[in-house]
């Protein structure tokens, strides 16, 4: 991927991220994330109908890497099944270790697949999106 494109793809993502705003709805499991040594600070919201991610949404305070990653997320999960989110998931944290992983997979989300050189900032990519492994862990 481009840099210039990955520059523009975090910018939008950050400046109108997708599903921000909670809906405080019951049929939604939440959690909170956040990461200790900055503001990233996340309520996650996800709906699961029979197997299948129906909605995903957040709000909160955070920095460019942390939001727009929510955001790319949340738009290559929403109505995947459980286990094809999972996989989505784990590809992308091998990439953020630098692992193996599926380029392929996890599309937009290889706009950070150099995020390893800034090491600090690996918790800002992956906050949302372990909220959201944990969330789909828990549902039923």
């Amino acid at each position: 991927m481009e840099s210039n494109f990955k520059r523009a793809l975090i910018l939008e993502n950050y400046e109108k991220p997708l599903n921000k705003g909670l809906l405080n709805d019951n049929s939604y499991l939440r959690e909170n994330k956040n990461n200790s040594s900055c503001i990233d600070n996340f309520d996650i919201e996800l709906k699961v109908e029979d197997g299948i991610i129906k909605d995903i949404r957040f709000d909160g305070e955070a920095c460019a890497i942390a939001t727009s990653s929510m955001s790319i997320s949340i738009g290559l999960l929403i109505g995947k099944t459980k286990e094809e989110a999972l996989k989505i998931i784990e590809n992308y944290e091998n990439m953020i270790d630098e692992k193996e992983y599926d380029k392929d997979l996890i599309k937009d989300l290889n706009a950070y697949d150099d995020i390893y050189r800034q090491p600090a900032r690996k918790k800002c990519a992956t906050l949302g999106i372990s909220g959201i492994k944990d969330l789909i862990e828990k549902s039923e």
